[in-house]
């Protein structure tokens, strides 16, 4: 859930509960990843099914226990921390999942996993600058990156179609990674700018 600038203090001015639905949908996408994984490790197209089902219902509180937080001032310090920890849990369980299984080669789920938590890291050191709003090509890359997993997790699906979106889903993930750090260092310059010109001030 990404705080959008503003939000912050009136959120906290009016005492939001850590205990919303925004933060709710994000406890339980971090309670269904461990099954996420025991059922896609589990042999037969069933329970490959039911670990598709799992993971489709954990991606949908993704995209929406953000929207929520932002549409009614839900955001708070929980949901801060807890958000990226559950996104980069679900993604990270499905990719080394994959891996491990020899679906999905181990370069591509390091590529996506560095930038993820490079990403995370580094919002995280510059949040006392301020924040960095979510960008589209951000939720383009969630929706390529949960649609490519869902492609290989699903039974029966033509390895060219999988690599396609895949391939997508990788090159969005590397660009955006890019602009974040360039808005990252933006950022950083302007509240140096600004401290300077108190300090003259």
């Amino acid at each position: 859930m990404t705080e959008p600038p503003g939000t912050t203090s009136s959120a906290k001015g009016r005492g939001v509960s850590p205990w919303n639905i925004a933060n709710v949908l994000t406890v339980v996408r971090l309670v269904l990843v461990p099954f996420f994984v025991a059922f896609l490790f589990l042999p037969g197209d069933g329970w490959r099914a039911t670990a598709l089902v799992v993971f489709v219902l954990a991606s949908l509180t993704d995209l929406l226990d953000g929207e929520l937080a932002r549409r009614y001032g839900l955001v708070t310090d929980f949901g801060k921390i807890a958000d990226p920890i559950a996104d980069k849990a679900l993604m990270g369980a499905a990719l080394v999942s994959l891996s491990i299984l020899g679906e999905v080669p181990w370069w591509v789920t390091l590529v996506i996993l560095v930038r993820e938590i490079g990403i995370t890291v580094l919002r995280f050191a510059v949040i006392r600058h301020g924040v960095i709003p979510a960008s589209y090509g951000g939720k383009v890359k969630t929706v390529l990156q949960i649609l490519a997993i869902g492609l290989f997790i699903l039974p029966g699906v033509p390895d060219p179609v999988r690599w396609v979106v895949m391939g997508l889903a990788l090159a969005v993930t590397v660009v955006t990674g890019v602009d974040y750090v360039i808005r990252a260092i933006r950022l950083r310059q302007v509240a140096r700018r600004a401290r300077a010109g108190d300090d003259r001030g």
